[in-house]
């Protein structure tokens, strides 16, 4: 029978097209289309990015989900890193620690249907975000 979710632990850029790649097969089967399958694959790569960027491992679940009669993904990206100081200036565009474009967390709140983010300083972040079939 097949898995309905997958986790990749995310070390190195290899990992991050790992996850990427896994996401795709498994929301594949959910009917997600094409477009769909690529944004999900974006969030992903910025999720698992940061991970390998700022707190240097984690893991990202992927997890084929129902409610109320929708179909989705849901994304979860955990690490056990810095955390995140100002969560609120995170969040905005424009915003970046390593010098680049700051559309990283912003960009994957657009993208998917719901986004959560928990972090707590020398302790970790955790970002929760879901996309449902459309």
């Amino acid at each position: 029978m097949k898995s309905f979710q997958v986790s990749v632990s995310i070390i190195s850029d290899a990992d991050i097209v790992t996850a990427r790649q896994q996401a795709r097969e498994l929301a594949k089967t959910f009917g997600f289309s094409s477009s769909e399958l690529a944004v999900i694959a974006a969030a992903i790569s910025e999720l698992a990015r940061n991970i390998v960027s700022y707190a240097k491992k984690g893991t990202i679940f992927v997890k084929l989900i129902q409610e109320q009669g929708k179909k989705g993904v849901l994304i979860v990206a955990e690490d056990q890193g810095p955390g995140i100081p100002d969560l609120h200036l995170a969040m905005q565009d424009g915003y970046s620690t390593m010098n680049s474009l700051g559309l990283g967390l912003p960009g994957v709140k657009r993208l998917m249907d719901t986004f959560e983010i928990q972090s707590t300083v020398g302790q970790g972040t955790a970002v929760t975000a879901k996309k449902w079939v459309m």
